[in-house]
């Protein structure tokens, strides 16, 4: 789209299936010839905005609104009302997300002025985004790194969005921050480690009496349970968490399950306490993005070619340290350094490189931690807030 947009634009609520439909197959017009996009699959996306099958609006309010011109849509958003965030820090923030639109700053200005009109409507002293929904699942906008697809479950967005949500009002709230790794110089032994960081946690092995072991396929539901314990603990104080429901777990589940790759997910244990755990997840954006879903191919066409991709070419060569930790009680005892060291040798012997994203800008132990593992910082993604 160039030169000023022409038109009458109108803001209107997306409510019927026809208008939600709209919604989710416009970011395709967002991207079109965008080489590093990877399109989600619709009935994800589809399932996503749905009251009654995902379980993040069990604990919130979404609405979501269009701008057309002409009758045409050329933007979207949403206005998040999540209960649970504000019930967990005892704050008025609302949220925005699910934002998409073309060259048109009217039409960004106008989207957030109403997502922003929604929130204050119900009471709400800020808005803050962008989040789809929140952050167990993406946030941020990328500000700094178009360099690439980005990998499993990370955001991705046009250059142009950074000055409009910015002359809409917006600062940053805090930088999320995405480094990146090369495992090809590690070996399985963990010769090539960082030797510090390897006399730290060989030291922290032999004195904390810990017990090491992969994800059990077999008993995957016990062990999602001990996963979610040990990140609604880890994460507790991190800022903007909110702890995962059960419905949320199962939900959560039931996505990674298929994806994941069971000898690079481990669990450590204190007694029969689950007391840290790593859970990397491979980038099969990789694959996806070849197969790139598109709304009028058949799905599972889509997800065949996907598979093609990632199981015969084996093109999924970047693993994502996606999440885990050490609960609270356990920290500086050494058991963070045999989190990563244990992350990187299991993850060396399929992967070629490792993202660990997303860092929080104010967690200076886990931006210290990237460094000493060989990561670079090589994406920045900004969370942005503004009082309405």
């Amino acid at each position: 789209m160039s030169g000023t947009p022409t038109g009458k634009l109108t803001i209107v609520p997306a409510v019927t299936a026809r208008e939600r439909k709209e919604f989710v197959r416009f970011p395709w017009k967002v991207y079109e010839g965008d080489p590093y996009w990877v399109p989600p699959l619709i009935s994800e996306r589809e399932e996503f905005l749905d009251a009654d099958r995902h379980p993040f609006h069990k604990h919130a309010k979404v609405q979501y609104f269009t701008a057309r011109r002409d009758g045409k849509i050329v933007g979207t958003i949403a206005a998040i009302e999540n209960f649970a965030h504000n019930e967990y820090w005892n704050d008025k923030v609302g949220f925005f997300g699910l934002f998409e639109v073309l060259q048109d700053e009217e039409a960004a200005r106008e989207l957030l002025r109403t997502a922003e009109a929604a929130l204050r409507d119900d009471g709400f002293e800020s808005a803050r985004g962008p989040m789809n929904f929140s952050q167990n699942e993406e946030c941020g906008l990328l500000i700094d790194g178009w360099n690439g697809p980005p990998v499993a479950l990370m955001t991705y967005n046009p250059r142009y969005y950074v000055p409009y949500i910015e002359s809409a009002g917006y600062r940053k709230s805090q930088d999320l921050l995405a480094y990146l790794a090369d495992l090809r110089h590690i070996k399985p032994d963990g010769s090539g480690i960082n030797p510090k960081m390897l006399r730290v946690s060989n030291r922290a092995r032999e004195r904390a009496n810990v017990t090491v072991r992969p994800i059990n396929m077999r008993d995957f539901q016990t062990d999602a349970v001990y996963f979610k314990e040990v990140y609604n603990q880890a994460w507790s104080k991190n800022w903007g968490f909110v702890p995962l429901t059960e419905a949320e777990l199962v939900h959560e589940v039931a996505g990674l399950k298929p994806i994941i790759d069971p000898p690079t997910v481990f669990f450590m244990f204190k007694e029969d306490r689950p007391i840290a755990a790593g859970l990397p997840i491979p980038d099969v954006n990789q694959a996806l993005h070849l197969a790139y879903p598109r709304p009028n191919v058949p799905e599972w066409w889509t997800m065949a070619k996907m598979l093609y991709y990632w199981k015969i070419k084996k093109v999924v060569t970047t693993i994502r340290a996606f999440a885990g930790g050490v609960v609270e009680e356990y920290r500086g005892q050494g058991l963070h350094a045999i989190l990563m060291t244990e992350t990187l040798r299991r993850c060396v012997p399929t992967y070629k490189d490792i993202e660990f994203s997303w860092v929080l800008e104010s967690n200076t132990m886990m931006r210290s931690t990237a460094t000493n593992m060989g990561g670079r910082v090589y994406r920045t993604y900004r969370v942005y807030e503004k009082p309405i």
